[in-house]
């Protein structure tokens, strides 16, 4: 019996031992997979964060619009009247500096037509010098020679392409900024005619200036098509003033110095 009893006592402790091992596997199992689920989950939001944290910003953006619009004094200086007005300055200094391009371009056009005609005129001059200097054509060859000379003196040429480029440049520039200060006044755009006219003499200055090379290899419908859309522009230009004024004045009326 003694013996008997003792073998059973010897068994249950086996077995005791034996649950005791697996249990403690088990738990290094369950602790390894646990430890690789999360290694995982870390590359994983490290490979993803970029994304993530554009979602946030979305969400964000959602959930505070009024933090995702502009105007409401964030902006400072660029909400007030001083910046505001540079527009209308900026694009009213360029109104004269399209009057005075297109004078320095009839002047230019002038030296080229002036050469024409003198040419044409040598071409009736009878064959005798004296003759044909005493002529009314070697008088008004002369005369024609002498104003020629005047006018290339005047480098009307070099003059209007610099005034076409600041036209350009500045044109451009002025274009964007009036409608970047105008949503950043009030946080929205206004269609209507002045952004339309403003948007169609932008165009119109890219238009002629890319007609220049053309130009320089003595293609005279390019010519034309350029002065054309120069008159248009100076056209539409003219037409909106009216309009700018009227913005001008609002401008005034709801934003204050500096």
């Amino acid at each position: 019996t003694t013996t008997t009893t003792t073998t059973t006592t010897v068994a249950m402790r086996a077995a005791a031992t034996r649950r005791a091992h697996v249990r403690a596997a088990a738990g290094k199992t369950t602790s390894t997979v646990a430890t690789s689920i999360k290694n995982v989950a870390v590359e994983a939001f490290d490979e993803h964060k970029a994304t993530v944290s554009a979602l946030a910003l979305v969400a964000a953006s959602v959930a505070m619009p009024e933090m995702a619009h502009a105007s409401g004094g964030e902006f400072g200086l660029f909400e007030g009247r001083t910046a505001a007005l540079l527009h209308p300055a900026g694009m009213g200094a360029l109104y004269a500096t399209t009057l005075y391009a297109g004078y320095l371009g009839l002047q230019w056009r002038r030296v080229r037509t002036v050469g024409d005609e003198i040419a044409e005129l040598k071409a009736t001059l009878p064959a005798d010098e004296v003759a044909a200097a005493a002529s009314e054509a070697g008088k008004k060859i002369a005369e024609l020679t002498a104003t020629r000379k005047e006018l290339v003196a005047g480098k009307f040429k070099d003059k209007h392409a610099n005034m076409g480029s600041l036209l350009l440049a500045m044109g451009v520039a002025l274009s964007v900024e009036g409608g970047m200060n105008t949503y950043l006044r009030v946080g929205k755009l206004f269609p209507g005619p002045h952004l339309y006219a403003g948007l169609t003499i932008t165009v119109l200055w890219a238009m002629a200036a890319a007609l220049v090379p053309m130009m320089e290899k003595g293609n005279d419908k390019a010519r034309s098509i350029h002065i054309a859309l120069n008159c248009f522009n100076l056209a539409l230009f003219t037409w909106q003033i009216p309009t700018g004024l009227e913005i001008v004045g609002k401008v005034f009326q709801f934003t204050s110095w500096p």
